[in-house]
């Protein structure tokens, strides 16, 4: 259990207590003594600690952002999904913590074993059907009498979200999710054991003026082969890999046939409008450049070298004298 600290209020008020007798130290020390048990429900096992955990609600967090992409683009409509808890606990817990009639996206996440739910509200599933049929996304909950048409249409714009899945999950595991089945009854569905432990991951979701809630839960069946790459390590250890050597030289080469603007600065002047207005043949225009100094040769408008005017071949060319460090431009 982790130690508790005090503020300077409660340090000031304990030792306020313990001058004016008010507290017996002798009692705190008595208590200090005593056993401490915490109590524990076997129901509801702990299987990930507080670090997994994090790791699932960044990976969810990641996919929330494509959900909202995606949603827009299906919808046409305002759409903003966030990440608002995720919890441990029993399948039996979260099965009654859901709508008795709510729509159940039954997901297989080959190669891991087992299957996960996407609960959606009935609010938004609803308002989602209203939006793909041309209406403003009113929310009326009629799930328990979809007609064949709608349930296909619900069916196909969660089936989208599979690529979102597959893309959010990239990081950890590389998985081919696939829609299985679409249930609007908890009770049919029993995916795991009662007091098997799960992942709930809960989305807060708006959509337009309607608004509640998406619900993912993950087993711990399916969790458990990449159960170790869900830590701190293993993430900071996957960031700092090395790039593939082959992959870096063909990036490499592919660079080097980008073209750039490169241009030989020979001056710059400014003048007013009037004076340039009055340009005519033969006229000069002096320079702000000195003769007896090299020129800047820019690439894509960036002062990259030193260099000095000459012929090549019968056409006007520079020759390079000294690479611009950066930061120092020279004089132009």
């Amino acid at each position: 259990m982790a130690d508790e600290v005090l503020s300077q209020n409660e340090i000031d008020a304990l030792l306020s207590a313990l001058t004016t007798g008010d507290m017996d130290a002798e009692e705190l020390k008595k208590e200090e003594s005593e056993k401490k048990v915490r109590v524990y429900d076997f129901k509801r096992a702990l299987r990930f600690s507080k670090d997994q955990i994090r790791s699932i609600g960044r990976i969810h967090e990641n996919y929330a952002r494509l959900l909202t992409t995606l949603f827009s683009s299906q919808l046409r409509s305002y759409v903003n999904i966030t990440v608002a808890s995720v919890d441990q606990i029993p399948y039996e817990e979260f099965i009654r913590s859901i709508p008795k009639v709510t729509v159940l996206n039954l997901y297989n996440v080959s190669p891991l074993d087992g299957r996960i739910i996407m609960e959606v509200n009935p609010n938004i599933a609803y308002g989602m059907l209203d939006r793909l049929l041309g209406g403003r996304g009113d929310s009326i909950n009629k799930i328990d009498n979809l007609t064949e048409i709608e349930t296909i249409l619900i069916s196909q714009l969660f089936e989208k979200a599979t690529v979102s899945l597959k893309e959010a999950w990239a990081s950890l595991i590389d998985i081919e999710p696939e829609l299985e089945d679409m249930e609007i009854n908890p009770q049919f569905l029993q995916l795991v054991s009662p007091n098997e432990t799960v992942v709930v991951v809960s989305l807060n979701t708006a959509i337009g003026e309607v608004s509640g809630m998406i619900n993912i839960c993950i087993p711990h069946i399916v969790l458990e082969p990449i159960i170790s790459r869900l830590s701190v390590q293993y993430w900071m250890q996957t960031s700092t890999k090395k790039r593939d050597p082959e992959a870096s030289d063909k990036l490499a080469k592919n660079i080097e046939k980008v073209p750039v603007d490169a241009k030989a600065i020979l001056g710059e002047t400014t003048m007013s409008i009037q004076q340039f207005l009055d340009l005519a043949s033969q006229d000069v225009i002096a320079l702000n450049h000195p003769i007896d100094q090299p020129l800047i040769l820019k690439i894509n408008d960036e002062p990259k070298f030193h260099v000095q005017p000459g012929k090549y071949k019968n056409k006007l060319s520079v020759q390079v004298l000294e690479e611009i460090k950066e930061g120092v431009e020279g004089n132009e």
